[in-house]
C-alpha cells in the first residue's frame, strides 16, 4: 500500500470522482477525510465503504468557497488525525449557460466554488506541509479549462484558473518538497453525463480514439499516483485523463 497512514483531505467527495478518489486513497492505506457541502448521507456511506476496508475515515461538513468553513474543515482533520499529508482539490458545481444569458451569480458561483476554494484549500494546508516538509495537492480540472466549452465561460475559466493555479503552488512550496500537480479529465461517466442527448454522447465518442468514456475509477487511479512517492519527482504537470480526446 502506498499510502500506509497517510492522511487525505479530498473535498467534493460524496460522490462521483471526488468519491472515487477518497475510495482509492484508502485502498492504498490513507487515512481520508471526506469533505461534502450538502449531502451528509453521500458522505456517510462514503465513510462507511473507507471503515468496511478496515481504513479511518471521518465525514467533514465544508463550503470550500467560505474561508471560515475551510479553516474548520482542516481544524476538524487535524483534530481527528493529528497530522495532513495529502489535500484533493476535488469539489466543483456548474451553472451552464450561453454567455448572454450568464448572470454574475451564475458566473461568482462556480469561480468561487471551482477555483476560489481551491485556493482557500491550499491556503490552510500550506502551512502545514511547510512545517512538516512535505505534502502533496492534487488539483482536479477538465479538458474544458484547456479547450473551452461553448455555454461553460463559467466553468471553462475555472478549470483554466486551476492550472496557473498549480503551476504557481507548484514553484512556491516545491523547495519545501511539497508537490502540486493536477489532473484534468475529460468526458467521465458520471451524473453529469448521464444527461447527455444521446446524439451528442454519440458525436462525442467518435472523437476519443479509445472509443469510450472514462470511469471514475480511471480518474481515481492517477490521482493516487500523483499521492505516491511513484510520483516523487513530478511536478507542476497537468495530466490528461480523456482517452485521447483532443490530443
Amino acid at each position: 500500500m502506498k499510502l500506509q497512514d497517510k492522511v487525505a483531505v479530498v473535498t467534493g467527495a460524496g460522490r462521483g470522482i471526488g468519491r472515487a478518489i477518497a475510495l482509492k486513497l484508502a485502498e492504498e492505506g490513507a487515512k481520508v477525510v471526506v469533505n461534502y457541502s450538502r449531502s451528509a448521507e453521500a458522505a456517510e456511506q462514503v465513510v462507511a465503504q473507507i471503515r468496511a476496508q478496515d481504513r479511518e475515515a471521518i465525514a467533514v461538513q465544508a463550503d470550500v468557497a467560505d474561508a471560515a468553513q475551510v479553516e474548520a474543515l482542516f481544524t476538524a482533520a487535524r483534530e481527528r488525525f493529528e497530522r495532513i499529508d495529502l489535500l484533493v482539490n476535488n469539489a466543483g458545481v456548474t451553472r451552464d449557460k450561453l454567455l448572454l444569458r450568464m448572470s454574475e451569480e451564475d458566473w461568482d458561483a462556480v469561480l468561487d466554488t471551482n477555483l476560489k476554494g481551491a485556493f482557500l484549500c491550499a491556503r490552510a494546508v500550506a502551512p502545514l506541509f511547510l512545517k512538516q516538509k512535505g505534502g502533496g495537492i492534487v488539483n482536479v480540472g477538465s479538458v474544458i479549462g484547456t479547450v473551452g466549452g461553448a455555454g461553460q465561460a463559467n466553468y471553462s475559466a475555472s478549470k483554466a484558473g486551476l492550472v496557473g493555479l498549480t503551476k504557481s503552488l507548484a514553484k512556491e512550496l516545491g523547495s519545501r518538497n511539497v508537490r502540486v500537480n493536477a489532473v484534468a479529465p475529460g468526458f467521465i461517466e458520471t451524473e453529469m453525463t448521464e444527461v447527455l442527448k444521446p446524439d451528442y454522447r454519440e458525436a462525442i465518442l467518435r472523437q476519443i480514439p479509445l472509443g469510450r468514456f472514462g470511469t471514475v475509477e480511471d480518474v481515481a487511479r492517477v490521482v493516487a499516483f500523483l499521492c505516491s512517492e511513484d510520483a516523487a519527482y513530478i511536478q507542476g504537470q497537468v495530466i490528461s485523463i480523456n482517452g485521447g480526446l483532443f490530443m
